[in-house]
C-alpha cells in the first residue's frame, strides 16, 4: 500500500478541568526522525513517545507537540503569589530608602514582576495526565495515517499513469527492434559483397559468424523483456501491504539502467528517442517516490 509521508494529525481529549493536544507533522526523509516537545510535567515521558510512533510509522522526518492546559469556560485559572509580592515589596522597600527616594511604591511597579501572578498548576495525577497524553498521540497519528493514506493515493494513482506510458512507449520499441534486426542483417551483408565484387576472398563461414555477432550486438530484446519485468514487479510493490518506496526506488534505478542500455545499443534513432521519453518519466516518477514511506 502507498503511504506518503507528508502529513498533519491532530488528537484532542478533554478531562474534568483539563485539555491535551497532540499535534504531529511529517515531511520526508530517508529514515524516521521523530522530534517530541513535550510539557513540563511530562518531559520523562519522551521515550514513551517515540516508542508510540515508531510501532505505526517507518519513514519520515516526524514532529509532535503535546500541550495539557487547564479550562473553565474558556478562562485560564490564575493565582497570585502573596508572598512573593511581600518579598517584592520589602525588596523595593529597601532600594528605595538606599536610594533616598521619595517616590511611593505602587501596585502597577509590582506588576511587573510575572512570578506575581502566576497560572495555576495542574493538580491532576500523573499517570492519569500520560494516560490522557496517550489518547490525544493516539487520536493524532489516526488522523495524520488517515491523511497520508490519501495522498498516498494520489500518488499511486500517478505512478500507475506514469508506468503506463513508459510501457507504451516500450511496445513501440519493440516493434521497431522486431523490424530492425532482419533489415540490419541484410545491410551487413550488402556490405560485405561490395567487398567480395572487388575481388577480396572471405572466408563464408567466418563472415556469417561475424553477421550473427554484430546482429546479436544490437538486439535488445532481453532489456525489453528485463524492462517489461520491473514495471510489472513495480505495479505490484505498489499493492504491498508493507513500506515500499525503498523498492520502489530500487526498480526506477533498474528500469532506468534498462533504458539506457536500449537507447545507446540499438543504433537507432527513433529507438533511442523513445528511451529519452521513458528517462523522463523515469525522473518524474523518482520525485514522486521521494514522499513515498
Amino acid at each position: 500500500m502507498i503511504m506518503s509521508m507528508t502529513g498533519y494529525g491532530r488528537g484532542e481529549v478533554k478531562h474534568k478541568n483539563t485539555t491535551v493536544v497532540a499535534e504531529i507533522r511529517s515531511v520526508n526523509s530517508r529514515f524516521l526522525e521523530v522530534s517530541v516537545r513535550l510539557p513540563k510535567s511530562q518531559s520523562h515521558r519522551e521515550s514513551d513517545v517515540k516508542d508510540i510512533l515508531r510501532n505505526k510509522l517507518d519513514r519520515g522526518k516526524i514532529s509532535i507537540s503535546i500541550s495539557v492546559e487547564g479550562y473553565e469556560q474558556g478562562r485560564t485559572p490564575l493565582i497570585i503569589n502573596a508572598e512573593a509580592a511581600h518579598d517584592y515589596y520589602k525588596l523595593l522597600t529597601n532600594l528605595k530608602k538606599s536610594l533616598k527616594m521619595d517616590d511611593k511604591i505602587t501596585f502597577d511597579h509590582l506588576l511587573k514582576f510575572s512570578e506575581i501572578i502566576q497560572v495555576e498548576e495542574k493538580s491532576l495525577d500523573d499517570d492519569l495526565e500520560w494516560k490522557l497524553c496517550e489518547k490525544a498521540i493516539t487520536l493524532s497519528l489516526a488522523n495524520l495515517l488517515k491523511m497520508r493514506k490519501q495522498e498516498g493515493q494520489e500518488l499511486k494513482k500517478d505512478l500507475t499513469k506514469r508506468i503506463k506510458l513508459i510501457e507504451n512507449k516500450l511496445e513501440k520499441i519493440i516493434q521497431l527492434s522486431k523490424k530492425r534486426i532482419p533489415v540490419e542483417r541484410e545491410r551487413l551483408r550488402e556490405r560485405v559483397n561490395k567487398l567480395l565484387e572487388n575481388g577480396d576472398k572471405v572466408d563464408e563461414k567466418r563472415l556469417e559468424q561475424e553477421i550473427i555477432f554484430l546482429a546479436d550486438k544490437l538486439d535488445i530484446t532481453e532489456e525489453c523483456i528485463r524492462l517489461q519485468s520491473h514495471n510489472k514487479f513495480f505495479l505490484e510493490t505498489m499493492e504491498d501491504v508493507e513500506s515500499s518506496g525503498r523498492k520502489l526506488n530500487f526498480l526506477i534505478q533498474e528500469i532506468n539502467r534498462e533504458a539506457n542500455t536500449i537507447g545507446t545499443k540499438s543504433n537507432d534513432s527513433t529507438i533511442a528517442h523513445l528511451a529519452i521519453g521513458i528517462k523522463e518519466e523515469l525522473e518524474k516518477i523518482r520525485e514522486q517516490i521521494q514522499n513515498i514511506e
